[in-house]
């Protein structure tokens, strides 16, 4: 049985509880929820959803390509937005990040996220390596 390996890198924000930026076991990657914060500074990224979306998808890029993969091995994604009203601004955003075949996806409104952002993307990825 393959194990279970933390995905860490100064790529993205750190973990701010009992949780890991990402988790590989065997070929598959669990990329924990990103939120727009800036890895270096922790923080929060200003100028609304489409710099929000950018600096989330940059963190997730950054912690799965520390699992040795790419974006273009993400599979499913989670988009948890406060507003989905700016979904189409969200989406120009997303789609620069993606090339099909496009992941799954699911794209929810929720009521708040961490430290106010608008925006929360969670992935998983598969990996031959």
């Amino acid at each position: 049985m393959a194990e279970k390996l933390e995905i860490k890198t100064p790529g993205a924000p750190a973990a701010i509880g009992p949780y890991c930026q990402g988790v590989k076991k065997g070929g598959l990657v669990f990329v924990s929820g990103q939120i727009a914060l800036e890895p270096e500074t922790g923080i929060v990224v200003k100028g609304g959803i489409g710099p929000q979306t950018e600096r989330v998808l940059k963190n997730l890029k950054a912690v799965v390509e520390a699992a040795g993969a790419s974006l273009d091995d993400v599979v499913k994604t989670t988009v948890y937005m406060t507003d989905l009203s700016e979904f189409n601004e969200m989406n120009k955003v997303y789609g620069r990040f993606f090339k099909p075949p496009y992941p799954a996806r699911a794209t929810v409104e929720v009521k708040a996220l961490p430290r106010g952002v608008a925006i929360e993307i969670d992935a998983t990825a598969v990996s031959g390596r």
